[in-house]
């Protein structure tokens, strides 16, 4: 079965791993799903990932972070821009998730970055989700 939106079956996944309370999550790799990670990584959402390479397209292995009490760092993910309704939003524009607590996730002409790398390169560019 062909996946109309492979960057929606991401975050589920990772939404679902998180639900399950899994310490890893792997997701057929991509370049896009690839720098996603490394947003979240610098976000420090995540702790680590890794591209696992095989015969066919690879496997992108995540591995969630948890603080206190297992209590995983992402509460929430949320995809904002889809196939069907693209969201684009302006360098004044960009929004602020939970005060600050959270972070945009936008598509700008140099590659993914998070709305506080956005902010201070003065891009703005497609809202593909938000993180808290």
């Amino acid at each position: 079965m062909s996946v109309s939106d492979p960057l929606a079956d991401f975050l589920t996944c990772v939404r679902n791993a998180i639900g399950a309370k899994h310490r890893k999550v792997d997701v057929p790799a991509s370049r896009v799903k690839t720098e996603l990670s490394k947003v979240l990584l610098r976000e420090r959402f995540i702790n680590n990932f890794k591209v696992i390479e095989d015969d066919r397209q690879g496997v992108l292995r995540i591995y969630l972070k948890y603080g206190a009490n297992d209590l995983s760092v992402i509460t929430g993910i949320k995809r904002v821009s889809t196939p069907g309704r693209r969201v684009y939003v302006g360098k004044d524009r960009i929004p602020r998730v939970m005060s600050g607590m959270g972070s945009s996730i936008l598509s700008t002409s140099r590659g993914l970055m998070s709305d506080r790398e956005a902010r201070e390169a003065g891009l703005g560019g497609e809202l593909v989700c938000q993180v808290w």
